[in-house]
């Protein structure tokens, strides 16, 4: 279970990772000693700050939009430190059967780079276990959106910060929608009654999936209320403290799975076999099916749903609070005992500023991490963006909570995919939380 999830999360690196940026740090230490050789050669002055990530620098020639605007705000801080940055990449490497997660858990507890570029789960592990530096005093701290600082913050300690966030929502075909007189659904009862008009108007498959991207309809259902009841740190600390039972939030969106099933309105057997995107994504472009799941940057590139013949909206999942975007967090990390510390930490804090936190944004057309840069989305995205807006939304990874959410869920999931009861799928959950307190 636990090879697999670091799977499912090395499958979220190359997919949303992508989308965010990698750092760099770097930086020589002066000297402790008293005396030293005033002969100093130039390849010891090169400050450099060594960067961990899942993909190489981008070639010139490279049509690479997401690493492109990484790359570029890169250069602008090597330019303004006068520092080089070096990319160490999981690409580049053979690592063989090792996930990108396996790879960075060993690189930083042996303190092999200054900046890394972490998944959810690696985040949480390696806070827990004091690896991280606490990046609280940087100077853009105080411009994060508050959903970066719920993610990222460890005992207090903000451990990581992203340059964008990633939204999950419901990527719709508006026009079958209007066909059959359906309004955008926004609770699960509406939702499930849509489901129905288009199977009985001839729609074999309503919803498009895949076994990666389900838990998504979990998550809505189970934590609106913990994100958005106004009493979230009581409901964790309850949950960690194993006062209250992630399996009882879990239930409603696992049942909700099961009646899918059920009716034929999600076909199991074989979103167990798809690949995101590239499983469910020619029906759903071929006007098939009329719902699918995905990330906020499919939605403007072409290779994905950037470019259908229909029109498109992204809406937050059914939720008993409406429409309901799920975030999980991602972000960059440094280092506790990073070698280059100092110039690591004005690299991570240049380009994590706002100047260049607006350049990447601008580029990439992605929610930026900064509440102080406008999101400039296209028209399908705006009904997910205004949600978002309004602060509604729920974490599908949060590292204050002790049981690892995005990978666990997901796998749990599959389970259910593949034939296990509801009620084995919420024991699994009991065993997880109770295997959590006991670390």
């Amino acid at each position: 279970m636990k090879t697999d999830g670091k799977r499912r999360i090395e499958y979220l690196a190359a997919i949303c990772l992508a989308g965010a940026a990698a750092l760099l740090l770097s930086s020589c230490k002066a000297s402790r000693e008293p005396f030293h050789n005033l002969i100093v050669n130039e390849e010891e002055k090169q400050q450099v700050v060594n960067l961990f990530s899942p993909m190489e620098k981008s070639k010139p020639d490279m049509d690479n939009t997401a690493r492109t605007a990484f790359d570029v705000t890169v250069s602008m801080a090597e330019e303004q430190l006068g520092v080089t940055v070096h990319y160490r990449t999981y690409t580049a490497g053979d690592y063989q059967e090792k996930t990108y997660d396996e790879v960075t858990l060993d690189r930083v507890r042996n303190n092999m780079d200054d900046l890394y570029l972490l998944n959810p789960d690696t985040i949480q592990i390696l806070g827990e276990e004091g690896k991280l530096l606490d990046l609280s005093d940087l100077s853009c701290v105080s411009n994060l959106r508050e959903v970066v600082r719920k993610a990222n913050t460890i005992d207090g300690k903000l451990v990581a910060i992203p340059q964008e966030i990633v939204a999950y929502g419901l990527f719709v075909n508006k026009d079958m929608f209007d066909r059959y007189g359906l309004a955008l659904p926004n609770t699960p009862e509406e939702f499930l009654e849509c489901c129905r008009v288009f199977k009985e108007n001839g729609i074999e498959t309503p919803v498009g999936a895949n076994r990666w991207w389900l838990e998504t309809f979990v998550f809505a259902q189970a934590y609106a209320d913990l994100y958005n009841g106004g009493n979230t740190e009581a409901e964790i600390e309850a949950l960690n403290k194993g006062e209250r039972k992630y399996s009882d939030y879990m239930r409603p969106g696992f049942e909700f799975l099961q009646e899918m099933i059920d009716k034929g309105y999600i076909d199991a057997k074989t979103a167990y076999t798809y690949e995101a995107i590239e499983g469910e994504g020619p029906d759903f472009l071929a006007q098939k099916t009329p719902i699918v799941m995905a990330y906020w940057g499919a939605a403007n590139t072409e290779t994905a749903y950037g470019n259908p013949d229909f029109e498109l909206q992204v809406i937050g999942f059914p939720s008993s609070r409406g429409q309901m975007p799920v975030i999980p967090i991602t972000g960059y990390a440094i280092s506790a005992d990073a070698e280059n510390l100092e110039d690591t930490k004005r690299v991570l804090e240049i380009i994590t500023s706002d100047e260049l936190l607006r350049t990447y944004a601008e580029v990439n057309r992605i929610i930026c991490a900064s509440k102080n840069v406008e999101v400039k989305c296209i028209p399908a995205l705006k009904p997910l963006n205004d949600r978002i807006e309004e602060n509604v939304y729920v974490l599908a990874t949060n590292a204050s909570m002790k049981m690892e959410q995005w990978g666990n869920t997901c796998l749990i999931v599959r389970e259910l995919l593949n034939g296990a009861t509801v009620d084995e799928c919420m024991a699994e959950f009991d065993r997880l939380q109770e295997e959590s307190r006991n670390k």
